[in-house]
């Protein structure tokens, strides 16, 4: 029996490591890389490119509205992110939803009480331009325009030193 225990030991630890290689090498986008160029709609028929938006600290969130994790991490985003930095003129905030339209992320951020804003990726166009899979993502991008910061999936750790470089970002302004 003890033996079985050795096997059942290091098959999970075979499998949580070959977890842990595939999920990073689904992120396609690098620390210290530039953010990837892409445009996205601001409004109905309104457009913004990610350059329009050098010299802020930009947070980019991945999501889904069917997503369990994404799900207990959005209202962390609004209550210890967006409503601390939503009047910071050198903080934005975009939250993508991964295959959604503008009804499905409009819908799910009224029934969710969010205020802050939430914009399509219908065809994971942006998505594709920073990972292959998994959700939630973050990446925190510098007011240069570099990768300093991405993660997947929700923990508490995780979060924490999110929050933590967005708060050392915004002082230095």
């Amino acid at each position: 029996m003890k033996r079985n225990y050795k096997y059942l030991i290091l098959f999970i630890f075979i499998f949580s490591y070959f977890i842990g290689f595939t999920q990073e090498e689904t992120t396609l986008v690098k620390k210290m890389e530039p953010v990837p160029e892409f445009s996205f709609e601001k409004s109905p028929g309104k457009s913004q490119n990610i350059s329009e938006l050098k010299g802020k600290t930009v947070l980019i969130t991945f999501f889904a509205t069917w997503c369990g994790p994404c799900r207990q991490e959005l209202p962390h985003i609004q209550s210890d992110i967006f409503n601390k930095y939503k009047n910071d003129p050198n903080f934005e905030i975009l939250i993508f939803g991964r295959e959604h339209n503008w009804e499905e992320v409009n819908k799910f951020k009224a029934d969710n009480k969010f205020s802050m804003p939430f914009y399509p990726d219908p065809e994971r166009k942006i998505y594709a331009k920073f990972a292959g899979q998994y959700i939630p993502r973050n990446f925190l991008i510098s007011p240069e325009g570099k990768v300093i910061y991405s993660s997947i999936g929700f923990n508490e750790k995780d979060f924490k030193e999110l929050k933590e470089l967005i708060e050392s970002q915004t002082k230095n302004k």
